[in-house]
């Protein structure tokens, strides 16, 4: 049973770890190569798009595809979108593997929007320093608050014509550990952390620091997720694999 992992997660990669220990199952992990120096999973990978649906379409069915598992980021909506439509087409299972999102808790203070918009223009009124951690792809979107410092946390650089906020850019990748983001925070006098909801450990650091040292949270909620099959965890994709090859063997 040939399965067709999409990912660059760190869930995405535990699984096709796990896939690769278990005979009858063959994977294929897929990146969309945002990330220059992307951490590669063991086993058959390619990177790139696919060409929106069309494109993904003829991929499952020329290389024969069973299977698709969608372990792509929460905030991964396009992909997921295409995954859906390209399945439901060619006919073929598809299961999404989604990291429970973080929870509001005693102590913290958030303030949840919709979307990277909905954020920048909280900021206006109520920022002057920012911790700004929704990635390079995002930064045109605070652009215009020149009146706002920003301490912009990403993977690789923006390119040279990115329209950037005022402030500095660190390039970084998680995990990422308390101490360190307490005292990014003190350093940098922050005073507003701008955060998406991707949920998991790596990066939910920088959110029990903000919660120890009062700081403020503009947390971006997730996108809707096509319906589907779901699982919280790669325990969860694992059995719903295992099904899958049971039935196909039973077939």
């Amino acid at each position: 049973m040939r399965v067709l992992i999409l990912g660059g997660t760190t869930e995405a990669a535990e699984l096709g770890a796990r896939v690769a220990t278990i005979d009858g199952i063959e994977a294929i992990a897929s990146l969309a190569g945002r990330t220059r120096e992307p951490s590669l999973p063991s086993g058959n990978v390619r990177i790139g798009g696919f060409g929106g649906v069309d494109g993904l379409v003829e991929y499952l069915r020329q290389m024969k595809v069973d299977v698709l598992i969608d372990a792509t980021h929460p905030f991964a909506n396009q992909i997921s979108d295409n995954a859906a439509a390209a399945t439901n087409e060619v006919g073929i299972p598809r299961l999404m593997l989604i990291r429970p999102a973080w929870e509001k808790t005693t102590g913290d203070r958030w303030i949840e929007v919709e979307s990277n918009a909905a954020a920048a223009d909280i900021l206006q009124n109520q920022a002057k320093r920012v911790f700004l951690t929704v990635g390079r792809q995002e930064l045109s979107t605070f652009a215009h608050l020149q009146n706002i410092w920003f301490l912009m946390r990403m993977i690789d650089p923006p390119g040279k014509d990115a329209l950037v906020p005022p402030g500095i850019i660190l390039c970084d990748r998680g995990p990422f550990i308390l101490e360190n983001e307490r005292k990014i925070i003190v350093q940098h006098n922050i005073d507003t952390i701008v955060s998406k909801n991707s949920g998991g450990d790596a990066t939910y650091a920088k959110v029990i620091a903000a919660r120890e040292l009062g700081v403020q949270v503009v947390m971006v909620k997730r996108p809707s997720v096509p319906m589907g099959e779901k699982v919280a965890d790669v325990d969860g994709a694992v059995t719903w694999l295992l099904g899958k090859l049971e039935s196909q063997s039973i077939g």
